[in-house]
């Protein structure tokens, strides 16, 4: 059964993006997936009130601005869980992600959908995936005191299910041994 890797690109750079080198050359050397890419830096929009009103009604419920604000998060949840693995590459601006990043998190972490509430606390339902998050930083090494980004993103993807998840340092020019670390890293999580 062929997986499927969703790719999520979230650097306003596109050329010279570390991250973005770095995934082409991972998903390059990596084979057996079909991979769907979302370019972020192309624009995700904020959630607006139409978007937060309509997530708390039925879908047939909701008005046509309700369901017209959320029609690109609905086509965001399809890709997501339709995805086995996610690779998200990504900069770090000022010590945390990317706003179009935060924008997709934003989109997608809908009650009922991505996650739940129980008795116990909340749940998440995007069990069975697992990430690897390829993290350039320009000088804020991934867990070090001023990363922001690893945890908050660790917190977020387990939020919704997905605790297997793996952070590398996009470097801006890979070595051949930080290539093949990746690739493997990324097999070991698709095998998963």
């Amino acid at each position: 059964m062929t997986q499927t890797i969703l790719r999520l690109d979230a650097s306003a750079r596109h050329e010279g993006s570390s991250s973005r080198g770095f995934a082409d050359a991972v998903l390059a050397g990596f084979s057996g997936a079909h991979v769907t890419t979302r370019d972020l830096a192309a624009g995700v929009p904020q959630i607006t009130e139409a978007y937060t009103s309509g997530t708390f009604k039925a879908p047939e419920d909701r008005s046509p601005a309700e369901r017209e604000a959320l029609a690109l998060s609905d086509t965001l949840l399809a890709e997501l869980q339709a995805a086995d693995t996610l690779v998200i590459a990504t900069s770090t601006y000022n010590f945390n992600i990317p706003a179009s990043l935060k924008a997709w998190i934003d989109q997608v972490l809908r009650v009922g959908i991505a996650f739940r509430y129980t008795e116990t606390g909340p749940e998440g339902l995007l069990k069975g995936k697992s990430a690897l998050v390829l993290r350039a930083s320009a000088g804020t090494p991934t867990e070090s005191p001023a990363d922001f980004a690893t945890p908050y993103l660790t917190f977020i993807l387990g939020f919704v299910g997905i605790t297997d998840v793996t952070f590398l340092d996009a470097p801006a020019e890979a070595s051949p041994a930080e290539l093949e670390a990746a690739i493997s890293a990324l097999q070991q999580l698709v095998a998963t």
